[in-house]
């Protein structure tokens, strides 16, 4: 880090050769042949795929401010702001360690898929529409099924944001979602049944996870607590949430806050394919009048 942070510096002695060394390697590039050319590109494209891996966790919000601080450092360096400069070369060498702890989940992930030899699942993108539906399938399915035997159901789609964090408090599962296996999950008796179920990408990561309560007090007082996890879910991610009351059967689904009842299987399977289908299928219809509809009614 210390190394980095004197790139920088225009007091350092190695600012003029750092320089140097940098316009040479510009100036290497008009000599450079085709497989130089491959070996910039899969390095830029293995950058971007690390990029998007990064974004597509809940601590990407952390690395933005990390990059704000890089930058002020520079901008503080360049205008010789001696203060500010000190401050921020030391917050930045312990936030290395920091941002070890912080991205603790992604760096695991990221070992444990070299570990399998899977590091195509890192480069490659590995959304599957397909699979989403046939999730989306089983889950209408299911709690149209255990609406009408009052079982209570608490199941979060998984989107850009990952849920690391939470999935952790669960039981991993790892499973296709049928109807059968959601149902059974969901069973009274069953010891995952008193949690929130995780989808990722069309599959059933982990059962029985314990979600952070909204503290929004506008919500209705009827609601439990399994409504509650739902908005706070939906409150601190971008993840869709489908509740179904105990208490009276009635399906919900939880979005950015807000909390849509009493829909039929019908209208539930319309919400989830336009917010987990229709967005990456351009040839679907009808998801600004569905977004009206939602928005019209949300909330109550």
């Amino acid at each position: 880090m210390d190394a980095f942070l004197n790139f920088f510096d225009p007091n350092s002695q190695n600012w003029g050769s750092i320089r140097d060394s940098i316009f040479n390697s510009f100036n290497a590039l008009k000599t450079a042949g085709i497989m130089d050319v491959v070996d910039i590109l899969i390095v830029a494209y293995i950058i971007y795929r690390l990029m998007k891996l990064l974004k597509d966790t809940s601590a990407a919000r952390l690395a933005k401010g990390i990059i704000w601080l890089l930058l002020i450092f520079i901008v503080a360096n360049l205008m010789r702001l001696t203060t500010i400069s000190y401050i921020l070369r030391y917050s930045l060498n312990i936030g290395l360690t920091a941002a070890i702890v912080i991205f603790q989940p992604e760096l695991r992930r990221l070992l444990e898929q070299l570990g399998k030899g899977s590091i195509s699942g890192l480069l490659v993108s590995a959304t599957d529409p397909d699979a989403a539906e046939a999730a989306i399938d089983a889950t209408v399915k299911a709690c149209a099924d255990m609406s009408k035997t009052r079982t209570g159901v608490l199941i979060v789609f998984e989107r850009k944001e990952r849920l690391g964090e939470i999935i952790a408090t669960g039981t991993l599962v790892d499973a296709a979602p049928t109807p059968e296996l959601l149902k059974n999950i969901f069973f009274k008796n069953s010891p995952l049944h008193d949690g929130a179920l995780i989808m990722r990408e069309g599959r059933i990561c982990a059962a029985g996870c314990v979600l952070p309560l909204s503290g929004n007090q506008n919500l209705s007082r009827d609601l439990g607590t399994r409504h509650r996890a739902a908005v706070g879910m939906s409150e601190s991610s971008d993840s869709v949430l489908v509740v179904v009351s105990e208490e009276t059967g009635a399906i919900s689904v939880a979005i950015g806050g807000m909390l849509k009842r009493h829909l039929s299987p019908e209208v539930l399977r319309k919400v989830l394919e336009a917010e987990l289908i229709t967005e990456n299928r351009p040839d679907k219809k009808g998801i600004s009048a569905l977004r009206n509809i939602w928005k019209g009614g949300a909330g109550k």
